[in-house]
């Protein structure tokens, strides 16, 4: 009702007894409270104290209501906690009375309760700030101040997500009446997340190309979080292409200017002429007998703000190619969550960025089943937008093309559509060679029982969830024949150059190598169908086996009985490979452990090593981190220094460190990786 003045009140209501002015004071007040903050832009990873101070709304609040404030499910901001106001994390409540007007009652509330749910509320706002009235009522005007990260008892306050956002979102929802149904107080707090100062400088190159072919060079700075830096101006890099030998040649020298707005990137190609390896701060090698051009890297599993991903697929689109450096990327929707205008919106996206011989986009859905109906798979479109639709989210005969749609915007029931698995396959096996279906691990834990051979050509062993390489002893063992694919199913905006952050996401991306002959389209789609590629853990490594007779890993080799085959392989990389192995069904069949190659031609001069590794992961499935509290002691033995390695080198917060002459701790995380230290 609109609001009446005090002649429409007397005419409608008659006599009758309110407090003074209280009428006028409710209806000028939003009905669900309002929110402010003292927050209007943060640093990943920085700590702080957000203070939220909520006011109570026309509608007031009943004896046990609830007020939420939420924020999406990947978000790596720091678990909360309400035990202990001395440590980090430390969530309070203040409840503040407003004035009241002549005649008015005043609120009876006894007091707050609050606590932390990471699963509060619905997806994607699931991480919940709960806060309940508990013996009595709040007036109109009566304030609440939610103190995240309190420091009034010396703690550090909260640490902030370690990725940056344009737009961190935070919504509160309210139940003013006690119902648990809740309403979204507006307008949302949100604010930026920016990268913080320069921690280190990456270099990206292909490791591996053909002489004569342009190699791309791309570098960037990132924070100490692997968030590419922003708007620095004035900074330049200093290349130097060195040829590697006894003389340590100078080849090329170049002084090149960083962006001044935006990225502080640098793109640039160069050229190799002869045979040999070269250092560009990473290693390149040129090598004549490659059989193709160069190794292209792509990231089939890139998800946007469509759905549950950071920032715009704009955004991501252009860190894949100008701050990643790749080749070639995957667009991922989760298909129950996407809309049909969004999905339009994305393969328009796609068309216009798709470059041939540049910049190849595949567009794509995740189906999101649950691993008891056959687990999650990613569905690759690989025909060209411009001319064949995908079929999605109707294949061609007008049946539901995903598993089912449930989203803020969705229907009010669930009706499944394409499920199980069985259902998908008959979705797009009319036509394999326009799909590619890569089962993963992610939330839902894809399920081997199921395999379609001729769509089902790749299988993706990495991701920023963690590492897997059980999942493919599990398809060997079955008999799959599969290819590997590493990718990001990255949530946080860094397709192809995620690092690790504090919650599910556990390790550094993946990348998936693709032996293809151009970057083309076709040509792409025609390597990963074939099965041509490598996976690695997000470094430029490159892993090539083939047959004298020019087989490359993938294809099916026919061989007599008795015929002997001869595999070559070429490992490419940079810090050094601790071990090569094979497998197929019976188990492992080859095994060089480079380690102890390398003590049999060590001299004698050289300092003795112990190297200490752990990994793995408590489950596998979504919550799978392994958390590790550790001391390696040497009793009569004095250490030089360490130098510690795997995953831990990318977590800020992870940590290995010599605590005395024969001691070392440590503290880390692992998601099926495996940390490390040589002593």
């Amino acid at each position: 009702m609109k609001t009446l003045s005090d002649e429409e009140l007397t005419n409608l209501a008659g006599n009758y007894f309110a407090p003074k002015g209280l009428y006028r004071h409710t209806k000028g007040l939003p009905f669900l409270g309002s929110l402010e903050c003292n927050t209007k832009t943060l640093i990943a990873g920085q700590w702080t104290e957000l203070i939220v101070e909520y006011t109570v709304g026309a509608s007031g609040l009943a004896d046990g209501a609830w007020i939420k404030g939420t924020f999406k499910f990947y978000s790596d901001w720091a678990l909360f906690q309400t035990s202990d106001p001395k440590e980090d994390n430390y969530v309070s409540l203040e409840y503040t009375p407003g004035p009241l007007h002549e005649g008015q009652t005043a609120a009876t509330v006894q007091s707050l309760a609050v606590r932390f749910d990471q699963k509060g509320h619905e997806r994607p706002f699931q991480k919940a700030i709960i806060v309940i009235i508990v013996d009595g009522d709040m007036n109109p005007g009566d304030k609440i101040t939610v103190r995240i990260g309190d420091r009034r008892w010396g703690s550090r306050g909260t640490r902030v997500q370690t990725f940056v956002e344009d737009k961190f979102l935070m919504r509160w929802y309210i139940d003013p009446v006690g119902t648990s149904r809740f309403a979204p107080i507006k307008p949302d707090i949100a604010f930026p997340i920016k990268s913080g100062p320069v921690a280190r400088v990456k270099t990206i190159t292909p490791r591996v190309v053909r002489p004569g072919v342009p190699a791309p060079l791309h570098v960037h700075t990132e924070d100490i979080w692997g968030n590419a830096t922003a708007d620095l101006g004035n900074l330049k890099a200093e290349v130097k292409l060195i040829k590697v030998g006894s003389k340590a040649e100078v080849v090329q020298t170049k002084t090149l200017p960083f962006a001044a707005q935006g990225w502080t990137v640098m793109n640039d190609t160069y050229e190799f002429v002869k045979d040999g390896d070269y250092d560009l701060v990473v290693a390149v090698s040129v090598d004549a007998s490659l059989p193709i051009p160069r190794p292209l890297y792509s990231d089939l599993h890139v998800h946007s703000d469509d759905t549950v991903g950071t920032n715009s697929t704009t955004y991501n689109f252009s860190y894949a190619k100008e701050i990643a450096g790749l080749d070639v990327v995957g667009y991922t929707a989760n298909d129950f969550n996407i809309t049909k205008e969004k999905w339009e919106h994305t393969l328009e996206i796609i068309k216009r960025v798709d470059s041939p011989g540049e910049f190849v986009v595949f567009p794509g859905t995740e189906w999101c089943g649950n691993s008891a109906a056959g687990g999650d798979h990613n569905v690759v479109f690989l025909d060209d937008p411009k001319t064949s639709q995908p079929e999605f989210p109707f294949d061609k005969k007008g049946n539901v093309a995903r598993s089912f749609e449930w989203n803020e915007d969705g229907p009010a029931e669930l009706i499944p559509g394409a499920w199980p698995l069985d259902e998908v396959y008959a979705t797009y096996a009319h036509s394999p060679e326009s799909h590619l279906l890569i089962p993963h691990v992610g939330g839902r834990r894809c399920n081997l029982a199921w395999h379609h051979p001729q769509l089902e050509r790749l299988l993706e062993i990495g991701t920023a969830w963690g590492l897997f390489e059980w999942l493919l002893r599990d398809a060997v063992k079955r008999g799959w024949k599969l290819g590997v694919s590493a990718n990001s199913d990255e949530h946080r905006g860094r397709c192809g150059g995620g690092v690790p952050g504090t919650a599910v996401f556990g390790t550094k991306v993946g990348l998936t190598g693709v032996l293809a002959d151009k970057l083309e389209r076709g040509e792409v789609a025609k390597a990963l169908r074939a099965r041509r590629t490598f996976a690695t853990t997000g470094e430029r490594l490159v892993g090539i086996v083939r047959t004298d007779n020019g087989h490359l890993q993938g294809d099916d080799v026919f061989v007599k009985d008795n015929e002997k085959l001869v595999l070559r392989y070429s490992f490419f990389g940079a810090g050094g490979y601790s071990s090569i192995e094979a497998w197929d069904a019976s188990g492992r069949i080859l095994h060089r452990d480079l380690q102890k190659e390398a003590e049999t031609h060590a001299t004698a001069s050289t300092p003795r090593k112990i190297r200490v590794t752990w990994g793995g992961a408590r489950v596998y499935d979504r919550y799978r981190e392994a958390v590790w509290h550790g001391s390696i002691l040497l009793p009569g033995a004095v250490i030089s220094h360490i130098r510690p390695f795997g995953g831990v080198l990318h977590n800020a917060e992870d940590e290995i460190k010599q605590f005395s002459q024969n001691q070392v701790v440590f503290e880390t995380r692992t998601s099926g990786d495996f940390d490390g230290v040589d002593i």
